[in-house]
């Protein structure tokens, strides 16, 4: 194929610079919580982020890529043109990748599947024709938009109600903590064991059946239960502390819990959305290697997934910092066990999803659990303007990564086809 080394080399510079995009925009999300209830320093935050992401990305990304790169087009109506394809694709990451810096530049907690999806749905729309797009897909995946975050809010806020009822509204609320955290302690174990044994194995060659996964998470959760049940029984009760706020005392409990969910919700974010970014690369470089033939299928090189999980993590280390003050404190004042209830059911919907192969935002599914927590303690307990300012920001993220991809389309088409 002419172009072909340019055409890749292309694709792994915007790749990257994708990646870079996510860190700086959507891993932000996955660790506002716990830098936001001050349970981690913003550089611990980056430190868990970059080894819990990179892990994510390259042992659990290979499920969610199959749907952002062969279910939104027909790949078969470009069968003959495949060249077309691969300016779409470089198109879509750079004009993903471009929004994502608007946005983090604002500090907007953007979608990048939005972006992404917006990207190739508009490139192939105005490129190709209406029908290359696989209008029941994008559908399928915008109805996901607005069940994750109803999912996660659900979910955060019973999280939320049986930590008031089980613990913080109780006569001893610290002698509580310490007796029903390691429980919800085990709850995060086991679904992220789940998570990984479930999806993101395969390319690393153990397959395990379903009976198997679910002894192996349930022991991996008991096995995170008593390291925390030990780890917790360390902490002393001190009465000066709850002084000025009631629940000092609890809230360090609940701040080793947050450690955990930290190290959960990066890793199930890094499964979840290395696709944005590597899915279009692996295309480019599936057509290239085959001399130009488009085909369904594509094998997932290692390689192109340790691309994305470097990006990613690059990205957040540079610019994640801004994000991460409107997710972490903007919409919803946290404590450690708000912001552990947000984030356990964030991840637990990011499961379900990455189960079924839906690519949810995991941007929308955060926002839409913070919200959930701070709904538990009263609507008077978010601040509007924030959340306000969240919406639109997505509500602007499809039709902003559809109208970038186009330009860059047309600019990519018009530079090699002169």
């Amino acid at each position: 194929m002419e172009y072909g080394t340019v055409f890749i080399i292309l694709a792994i510079v915007f790749g990257l610079f994708m990646a870079w995009g996510i860190g700086a925009n959507d891993v932000a999300n996955a660790m506002a919580t716990s830098v936001g209830s001050k349970a981690l320093t913003i550089k611990q935050a980056i430190i868990i982020a970059a080894i819990f992401e990179f892990a994510g990305a390259f042992l659990a990304g290979g499920q969610v890529t199959k749907t952002i790169r062969k279910g939104m087009v027909d790949s078969e109506l470009m069968a003959s043109t495949p060249e077309l394809l691969v300016y779409g694709m470089l198109a879509s990451l750079l004009a993903a990748g471009v929004w994502l810096i608007i946005a983090s530049f604002y500090g907007w907690p953007v979608s990048t599947t939005h972006s992404i999806v917006g990207a190739i749905v508009g490139f192939a729309a105005v490129g190709i024709g209406m029908d290359a797009v696989h209008w029941a897909k994008v559908g399928s995946i915008a109805l996901s938009w607005i069940v994750s975050p109803l999912l996660a809010g659900t979910i955060a806020f019973l999280l939320f109600l049986s930590v008031q009822r089980l613990i913080l509204n109780t006569d001893s609320p610290f002698e509580n903590a310490r007796k029903y955290v390691p429980y919800y302690m085990f709850l995060v174990g086991f679904f992220i064991s789940l998570v990984t044994l479930f999806k993101g194995l395969k390319h690393v060659g153990l397959e395990v059946s379903a009976s198997e996964s679910y002894l192996i998470a349930f022991a991996i959760g008991v096995l995170v239960m008593v390291l925390g049940r030990y780890k917790i029984n360390k902490i002393k009760f001190d009465p000066e502390k709850d002084k000025d706020f009631h629940f000092t005392n609890v809230e360090k409990i609940f701040a080793i819990l947050m450690m955990v969910t930290a190290c959960a919700m990066a890793f199930a974010h890094g499964s979840n959305d290395v696709a944005n970014a590597v899915g279009p690369v692996a295309a480019v470089v599936g057509i290239v290697e085959s001399g130009g033939e488009v085909t369904q299928k594509s094998a997932m090189p290692i390689w192109i997934l340790l691309l994305g999980g470097v990006g990613i993590v690059v990205g957040l280390a540079m610019y994640g910092h801004k994000v991460i003050a409107t997710v972490g404190s903007g919409i919803t004042e946290l404590t450690p066990s708000r912001g552990f209830a947000a984030t356990l059911a964030a991840a637990i919907t990011v499961v379900l999803a990455s189960g079924t192969g839906l690519p949810i935002s995991t941007t929308h599914t955060l926002v839409g659990a913070i919200l959930g927590v701070g709904l538990a303690r009263g609507i008077g307990a978010l601040n509007l303007g924030v959340v306000r300012t969240v919406f639109l920001s997505w509500i602007v993220t499809l039709p902003a990564g559809a109208i970038l991809s186009i330009i860059f389309y047309f600019i990519l088409k018009g530079i090699f086809e002169a």
